[in-house]
């Protein structure tokens, strides 16, 4: 996670070389938290988080009851992933386009967007060589500091969005009631719940998403330019 958050701060300052509002949805978030909390004055303009993670992986939820209902069997998961055989099976039978079609349609609202599009999107990826070690990495390697831990100490805009229908982070889970109980405690923070929305509020309702995030970022103050550091 905090290598993710290093390329999008060497990113805006040596590429963008201006304010940056970095945007992200669910690990993509918490990459844009870290890189929030550690960025130099000025060089990012605010945050949206769109259905924040709580970590790389599930191991980053101590005090969900679901997360500890299937704890066992995470980490049952994570013994079998080092058995480079198994793992490479489990990858093989996880992106077919079957089983993608399958796991878009719970995560998407908005059963239209579930295209050939972008089950090609998606499945491309996981077809490049070295995808399975990524795979395996991100599924057993340590999830990374948790959004309760970073997010007091950013005094810039945020904007989180919600999607209300998300079955992986969940709106009445630990994550989703720490962002929802933030407006009266940080000022710096809005939070707006989107109705009919699932875990990608980005792809799955681009207007409702649009509606909000268009208003906040009028309402960014201006800021000073980033000097460009080689």
């Amino acid at each position: 996670m905090e290598v993710w958050a290093e390329l999008l701060l060497d990113f805006s300052r040596d590429v963008i070389q201006a304010p940056t509002v970095l945007i992200g949805n669910s690990v993509g978030s918490l990459a844009c938290l870290i890189a929030g909390s550690e960025a130099p004055q000025n060089l990012v303009r605010g945050i949206v988080l769109l259905n924040c993670a709580g970590g790389m992986n599930n191991k980053a939820i101590v005090d969900d009851w679901r997360i500890k209902l299937i704890t066992p069997l995470l980490w049952f998961i994570d013994f079998l992933l080092n058995q480079r055989k198994i793992a490479s099976a489990l990858f093989e039978r996880l992106k077919t386009r079957e089983n993608l079609m399958n796991v878009l349609s719970a995560v998407y609202s908005n059963k239209a967007s579930v295209d050939d599009e972008l089950i090609e999107v998606i499945k491309r990826p996981a077809d490049y060589p070295g995808a399975l070690d990524v795979f395996v990495s991100v599924v057993t390697g340590p999830p990374g500091p948790n959004p309760m831990s970073l997010t007091p100490n950013i005094s810039i805009p945020i904007l989180v969005l919600w999607g209300d229908q998300d079955p992986f982070t969940p709106l009445d889970g630990p994550v989703g009631k720490y962002f929802s109980s933030l407006p009266p405690v940080l000022a710096n923070v809005q939070f707006f719940v989107l109705q009919g929305v699932g875990h990608c509020p980005q792809d799955d309702r681009p207007d409702l998403v649009h509606e909000k995030l268009l208003t906040w970022l009028d309402s960014l103050p201006a800021t000073l330019s980033v000097p460009c550091v080689k």
